[in-house]
This record gives structure tokens, C-alpha cells and sequence, in this order.
């Protein structure tokens, strides 16, 4: 009798708008190596995103590899983010990264933090 190895898969992706401003925003950056999504406790509900420019890779980063863009995300914050697309939408005259979690039980009125079950 052999053992199957089970490998779980985690998933990250991004809308075509968000890939595109990354694109855009890494030109003017040479020493970045993507985007990280990282995941600070915060806020009401327990966990906010937070993005962030990747100049060097840590030991313990995983890799997603998206239309050219590499999304760097801690090991440790892969159950929390597994399944997320990140999008950049333009409201008014704001514009801002917005993450669609299909993992998350809860938001803040607010939609600073969120809660993962």
C-alpha cells in the first residue's frame, strides 16, 4: 500500500487593472522585485491588508506569478489570503487596491479589517 502525497493549493490572483498598475509602478521602481500582500492584526475585525514594494525576498516568501507580476506573500499568511483576487478600482478621485476574500467571515463597517474563520 502506498501514501498519496496531498499538496494544497493556494490561490492569489489579480484583475487585469490591478496587474497593469503594479506593471506601471514597478517601472518606475528598478530595484522592486513585485508586490507583497501582507497581512498586519488590525481594526476591529482582527486583520487588515496591507501592500507593500518588494525589494528583497525573505526566506519564508511564496511566489505567485501573475501576468508578469510577482505577488510575494509570507508563508504564514497563505490561509489567510488563499483564494483573494486583488483588484485597483478608481472611485471619484481615488484610487486604491481592493481585495475580494472569499475566505472572510466578517468586515468592519469601515472595510479596514477583516475576519477570517
Amino acid at each position: 500500500m502506498t501514501a498519496e502525497v496531498f499538496t494544497p493549493t493556494v490561490a492569489v490572483t489579480m484583475t487585469p487593472t490591478a496587474v497593469k498598475h503594479v506593471r506601471k509602478q514597478l517601472d518606475k521602481k528598478p530595484d522592486a522585485k513585485g508586490i507583497r500582500l501582507a497581512i498586519k492584526k488590525s481594526g476591529c475585525s482582527g486583520f487588515k491588508y496591507e501592500t507593500q514594494w518588494v525589494d528583497e525576498v525573505a526566506t519564508d516568501d511564496k511566489v505567485f506569478h501573475i501576468d508578469g507580476v510577482d505577488v510575494f506573500v509570507k508563508e504564514e499568511h497563505l490561509p489567510l489570503v488563499n483564494g483573494i483576487e486583488i483588484d485597483f478600482v478608481t472611485e471619484g478621485v481615488n484610487s486604491l487596491f481592493q481585495f475580494r476574500n472569499p475566505n472572510a467571515t466578517a468586515e468592519c463597517g469601515c472595510g479596514e479589517s477583516f475576519t477570517v474563520a
